[in-house]
């Protein structure tokens, strides 16, 4: 059974730092392509950060590139996004997940049971 946990979300003034965390079992990330998505209130899901299973390849979407980076510990199976210059619209859940198809121009979600619960990024202007 897949099991992702999150950390590191919280209340930051714009302009601000996080960093992300989300360490898994059940799964290897040197196997699994892995991405972080964030879903806004009364929005749909986005993909903001995502790696391929190699590390080859990476996905940032125009709204965060330069600002986000995405990097894993193999040995230590966690991912992490590193989030500078935030923004008020960048408040939302964040969730890590499973990737499926990673390039640099898209990134998408491997399977439903493939995600954890989420970690609550708040940008204040």
């Amino acid at each position: 059974q897949v099991h992702m946990v999150e950390s590191g979300g919280g209340v930051v003034q714009a302009g601000g730092s996080l960093r992300l965390s989300c360490t898994a079992s059940g799964l290897s990330m040197e196997q699994y392509a892995m991405g972080w998505f964030r879903q806004a209130e009364g929005k749909g899901r986005e993909a903001v950060s995502c790696i391929s299973w190699s590390g080859s390849s990476t996905y940032y979407p125009d709204s965060v590139k330069g600002r986000f980076t995405i990097s894993r510990d193999i040995a230590a199976n966690t991912l992490y996004l590193e989030m500078n210059n935030l923004k008020p619209e960048d408040t939302a859940m964040y969730y890590c997940a499973a990737a499926g198809v990673v390039t640099t121009t898209m990134c998408t979600p491997f399977g439903e049971n493939y995600w954890g619960k989420g970690t609550l990024v708040t940008i204040s202007s």
